[in-house]
């Protein structure tokens, strides 16, 4: 029984690396999230575009909304990591403060599932390094454009552009490009067009911080694919 289970663990540990490698090229066929998507009646628009069809607006609308140090962290930002654990401390019992890098979503959307556990959170912590080691920066950031939901039933930048701006993503304005991001962490509630109150003030932090992150060599050097 034992040479069993040890043999089982050793074909699953090969397979997921050899997924991991095989996606540093290839898109993924589909993943949890959209799994529940379907299963849930939600239906599943995606249209994957690479990274060179991706406005330099939603790059930089990302790293500016999601993980400002995105370009000079090893997957995990430390610091942000500390404060969001003190404010939960502080804070028990109410609305929980997350930390989690652009590396570290992108690790959860593509390989693992939503609900938070403690299990969930040590293979998001593995998966994240092994993305960070294989795929690096550019890919990171190009997945996590083309795989996070957002809209109900929707996933990518590209079908989020279609979705609300009848437009492809490549021909989105700041803006709007700001408007689909501050909508991730609740597609299924947000509104992007017209805009709540909300995505209104919060893609206007973007768009400043954006203006704060152009410049920066790491990052300019990032979007543009260089």
């Amino acid at each position: 029984m034992w040479r069993i289970i040890k043999r089982t663990f050793v074909i699953l540990f090969v397979a997921q690396l050899v997924y991991i490698v095989v996606l540093k090229w290839v898109n993924p066929p589909i993943t949890i999230t959209q799994i529940n998507s379907l299963v849930e009646g939600h239906g599943l628009k995606r249209d994957y575009i690479s990274y060179a069809q991706m406005p330099n607006s939603a790059k930089y609308a990302a790293i500016a909304a999601e993980d400002q140090l995105f370009a000079e962290h090893n997957g995990f930002d430390r610091k942000h990591i500390e404060k969001a654990l003190k404010f939960n401390e502080q804070n028990e019992g109410k609305k929980l403060r997350g930390a989690s890098t652009i590396s570290q979503q992108v690790a959860k959307n593509v390989f693992l599932w939503q609900k938070r556990s403690w299990l969930r959170k040590g293979l998001e912590a593995y998966f994240t390094f092994m993305i960070e080691l294989i795929w690096g920066k550019e890919r990171i950031l190009e997945m996590y454009l083309n795989v996070s939901e957002t809209g109900i039933g929707t996933f990518g930048i590209e079908a989020a552009s279609q979705r609300y701006f009848n437009k492809p993503a490549s021909k989105l304005t700041q803006n709007e490009a700001a408007r689909i991001i501050v909508n991730l962490p609740n597609p299924k509630k947000y509104k992007v067009n017209p805009p709540s109150s909300y995505v209104s003030r919060r893609a206007s932090w973007v768009e400043r911080q954006i203006r704060n992150l152009k410049g920066n060599p790491a990052i300019d050097n990032l979007v543009k694919g260089k």
